[in-house]
């Protein structure tokens, strides 16, 4: 009699925190309210595209080749606040974006965030900024958004650089993603996962190389959390989650036809390097680095060799890329 009284305490207390939770989260977070803790707000602006407002962020200038970057799950331009302004001192054009439901930018319940509409969206927000063609940069989830648009809107991407880049549906296996599933226990669960630091914190120790825990702080934390913690980020990353199709990418990737540079981090657990070689041995045109001491956002873990690489690249008519770049770098041509 005690157990069951404990257990319908326990259950009565763990409901009054969920309703807690769900009742008192805000709709949305407020651009106004955060804006002063965002890094490079003087960078940002906003554009409407299908009737929902896209943040993004602008470095160097207009008449300079342009770099557009993509961010991957959970993430935001946050992930480019370091190499943007040095790419766009290298002489490019840069534009990072936050995708719908991601960042600041609009998380409208009427979208599917599904991969391929997330492409279609960045095809257009280029035409609404004025940019017909560009190097288009993904990163992880992100990178799955690149390369569909460089087989959906081929005209839209002169190269392509693909960075630790999701290219199936493995990610789905991962047990919060099944767990958040499941109707119901997902939208339970999504507020809990999405505003606890620790838990992403944690999650931080996991996507960095050891050798990269230093990079690990609460001004990070608060960074990734920061535009995660209202009613409408849960609902699209759960979203997101559910319409997770990134088969085709590796199915599809002989279809590309883009110089291609494919930068992978040889420390990363979140997406296996074998998944760089499958997209090196399949798109034609490709360059695959492997970067030693380095996990899963090499953009974050060694700036400056993302950097060189990525201006390499972009300034070489067929995309190549030199043999040597230091000790730290492996290069598979």
């Amino acid at each position: 009699m005690k157990l069951r009284n404990l257990a319908l305490g326990l259950a009565g207390a763990v409901g009054a925190a969920v309703a807690v939770k769900m009742l008192t989260r805000a709709a949305t977070v407020s651009w106004d309210d955060v804006s002063g803790a965002v890094h490079h707000a003087e960078k940002s602006h906003f554009v409407s595209v299908d009737g929902a407002r896209v943040h993004f962020q602008e470095f160097g200038n207009a008449g300079d080749p342009p770099l557009v970057l993509i961010h991957g799950y959970t993430a935001s331009t946050y992930v480019w606040r370091t190499v943007a302004p040095m790419l766009a001192d290298a002489g490019f054009h840069v534009v990072a974006l936050d995708l719908l439901g991601f960042g600041f930018s609009e998380k409208p319940r009427w979208f599917d965030y599904s991969i391929d509409s997330q492409a279609r969206v960045v095809s257009r927000f280029m035409d609404r900024i004025g940019i017909g063609r560009a190097v288009v940069v993904g990163s992880s989830y992100g990178g799955a958004v690149a390369a569909t648009l460089a087989l959906d809107y081929s005209e839209r991407v002169e190269k392509l650089v693909l960075v630790d880049a999701v290219a199936n549906d493995n990610l789905r296996s991962h047990p919060i993603l099944k767990v958040c599933s499941i109707p119901g226990v997902g939208e339970v669960l999504a507020p809990f996962l999405a505003d606890t630091k620790a838990l992403h914190r944690n999650r931080m120790y996991k996507t960095l190389s050891p050798a990269n825990h230093h990079l690990v702080s609460q001004e990070r934390v608060d960074s990734i959390v920061r535009p995660l913690a209202a009613a409408d980020a849960h609902h699209s990353l759960l979203a997101t989650s559910r319409n997770w199709h990134a088969d085709r990418i590796t199915y599809d990737a002989h279809l590309i036809n883009q110089p291609t540079l494919i930068i992978w981090g040889e420390d990363d657990r979140v997406i296996p390097i074998t998944d760089g070689y499958t997209l090196h041995d399949r798109i034609l045109h490709s360059r695959l680095v492997i970067l030693k001491h380095c996990g899963h956002v090499p953009m974050e873990e060694n700036s400056d060799i993302f950097t060189e690489l990525v201006t390499e690249f972009c300034r070489d008519r067929k995309g190549r890329i030199a043999d040597s770049h230091g000790d730290d770098a492996r290069i598979e041509n």
